[in-house]
């Protein structure tokens, strides 16, 4: 199989050993259907110049890459589900398929999948993913991309012929098998299970694994302080993924520890949903039916999260440098939140504590504001601050934004500068309505798909996601985060 000069394979996880994942064959399909490929996240690992039925050799059939897993591995792990223990998970739909280094920041990189088929851990499931739920993620992370939020990048989806059986969509429906490109697929859940078992061994081998392969700028901490130095990053990038989700106005909808890794990446988009108005009872599962993953709980759900992965090193380490390593979440999810607002409002950051006070300002304002104004209409209208200033009094939410409710997020908003106030000259700025990704427009995508194969609009949506990113112009910067 043809690949690049960039291309740079590095198998690492194979070399763990058996306890952390098992060898398993992919599925057979019927049909191999290309409907999406990422040629964007491709050339950032040396994959872009593959012709379509090579392509579909690697992510629908999945041959081994050069010089990578000989064979696909289906990770071990446990994990809290909406904070029930539960030790019966693992890869059941999914499998690590290859890992490689980034091209630009040197990262290691995981091809992961999603619907390649049945594994050990499948339990009394298919196996298979929904081509509808493969579509919802290409969008999730298209857009999550665009808005800045460090999210893995759905790399393929293809169609396989299949009929699947499924209670909460009409069946049957189509089915699909997506790869995603990911920063780590080792999950909180991953060191649970070892826990789980008594065994403080492969949780010291999976620690020094993840410091080895993810935080090498922590290789020299002694093994005493390891699992305090590897908590406080890891809480860190966590607090950091979770800022950027509440100033893109996104709700994740699963926040179970199995669902967390230790790179603070999100990934794994099932009931996701983008807020359409400011409401932190907002929830995107149905099933969520307390809230406990609603849009104001993230950042508790993900320090809870937090709290299980230190319980975990408590089989060998002192509670107490635990316990320091988790009171840094807290300032970094509020520096975080505060210098997210300045990305996304386009202005530039004045330090902690100004940037604190125009997040403040600005959640209310959106909160004061929320019966009449959309969440991502409000960052269109703001973006580089005093730069559109006049735009946003012209504009259709001109009398909302000169009421009193928005004075104060207007005066803090006059002491910023504008970051790179050229970005308005993009075709995108020219737009009266910016883009959103809400349910309803997503159920509007999937319809002509699923009445009469037509994925005209679907590609359509993708092309302007495009445009909103090249014009708001931050999705680089917040994504090339590098531990190396």
């Amino acid at each position: 199989m043809p690949v690049t000069d960039a291309y740079r394979p590095e198998p690492r996880l194979m070399t763990l050993g058996p306890e952390f994942a098992d060898p398993v064959t992919p599925a057979v399909f019927p049909a191999q259907i290309l409907r999406f490929r990422n040629d964007r996240a491709a050339a950032t690992v040396g994959l872009d110049g593959l012709t379509d039925n090579e392509w579909l050799a690697a992510f629908a059939r999945f041959e081994p890459l050069p010089d990578n897993q000989p064979q696909p591995l289906a990770m071990r792990y446990h994990g809290h589900q909406f904070r029930h223990y539960n030790p019966d998970l693992g890869d059941g739909r999914g499998f690590l398929y290859a890992q490689l280094r980034e091209t630009a920041g040197g990262r290691l990189l995981d091809l992961g999948t999603k619907g390649s088929g049945r594994t050990p851990w499948s339990r009394s499931a298919d196996g298979r993913l929904t081509l509808k739920g493969g579509v919802r993620e290409v969008m999730a992370t298209e857009m999550l991309e665009a808005l800045g939020v460090p999210t893995s990048r759905t790399f393929s989806l293809v169609e396989t012929g299949e009929s699947l059986q499924r209670h909460d969509e009409p069946s049957p429906t189509r089915g699909a098998v997506m790869t995603r490109l990911s920063h780590g697929h080792i999950r909180f859940g991953s060191f649970q299970r070892h826990a789980f078992h008594n065994r403080p061994d492969l949780i010291r081998a999976l620690m020094d694994h993840v410091i080895e392969a993810y935080y090498p700028h922590l290789d020299a901490v002694e093994a005493d302080a390891r699992p305090a130095t590897l908590l406080a990053a890891v809480a860190e990038n966590a607090a950091r993924m979770t800022a950027a989700w509440m100033t893109a106005g996104f709700v994740h909808g699963v926040l179970n520890t199995d669902n967390m890794n230790m790179t603070g990446e999100s990934f794994d988009y099932g009931p996701y949903r983008f807020l359409p108005y400011s409401d932190p009872n907002f929830t995107a599962a149905y099933f969520d039916e307390n809230g406990l993953y609603s849009f104001g709980r993230q950042a508790e759900a993900v320090f809870w999260n937090l709290a299980q992965l230190a319980g975990v090193f408590t089989l060998f380490a002192e509670e107490a440098p635990l316990r320091k390593a988790l009171d840094g979440f807290a300032p970094a999810y509020h520096g975080s939140l505060g210098k997210g607002m300045a990305m996304r409002l386009g202005v530039k950051s004045r330090g902690t504590e100004a940037d604190a006070a125009l997040a403040s300002a600005a959640f209310r304002a959106l909160q004061d504001g929320a019966a009449a104004l959309r969440w991502e209409p409000f960052f269109f209208d703001w973006f580089c601050g005093s730069a559109s200033e006049a735009r946003a009094l012209k504009g259709a939410r001109a009398g909302l934004y000169a009421s009193e409710a928005f004075l104060d997020f207007r005066g803090l908003l006059h002491g910023y500068e504008p970051d790179r106030p050229h970005r308005l000259t993009h075709p995108y700025f020219e737009q009266a309505e910016p883009e959103e990704l809400l349910y309803d427009q997503i159920e509007a995508l999937w319809a002509p798909i699923a009445a009469a194969d037509d994925w005209g609009p679907f590609q359509a949506k993708l092309e302007r996601i495009a445009a909103a990113r090249q014009g708001w112009g931050f999705a680089v910067t917040a994504l090339s985060v590098s531990h190396s």
